[in-house]
């Protein structure tokens, strides 16, 4: 493992150690000023900016506050040159959320870019598979 991924990969765990503790400074922390995130809730155009990314976090950090979990579960990491993308899988949910479905995972896919000799996060994407009934 190269040293960027090191850096990556410590700075994605910090990361989501904060989104779980519902610590916004540290949710925050290493995200670009110019940062898109498209997410599970709206907009459906996603919000963009570090002032948009920061006012989405409240209603997460309430709900999570009820007892549901925020967790990598797997994480891995491409890099080439100033620029890098990480995808994971990630524990998100309820205890009565993955009684429903033990194999729920949310989908997590981050675009990094070296920004003044450090990594920072300018894409962040959330999503999770959508369910369709066949008959």
């Amino acid at each position: 493992m190269s040293d960027d991924e090191k850096q990556i990969r410590i700075l994605i765990e910090r990361w989501a150690a904060a989104v779980h503790a519902g610590d916004l400074a540290g949710s925050l922390a290493d995200h670009a000023e110019d940062i898109v995130m498209f997410d599970v809730p709206p907009p459906q155009e996603g919000v963009r900016g570090i002032d948009a990314y920061r006012e989405s976090w409240p209603a997460f950090f309430d709900w999570q506050a009820q007892g549901a979990n925020f967790e990598i579960v797997s994480l891995d990491i491409e890099v080439g040159g100033d620029i890098a993308f990480a995808y994971a899988l990630l524990l998100c949910g309820t205890a009565e959320d993955f009684a429903r479905d033990p194999a729920k995972r949310l989908r997590l896919t981050l675009g990094l870019r070296r920004q003044q000799g450090r990594w920072v996060v300018s894409h962040e994407h959330h999503s999770f598979p959508l369910e369709i009934e066949t008959s």
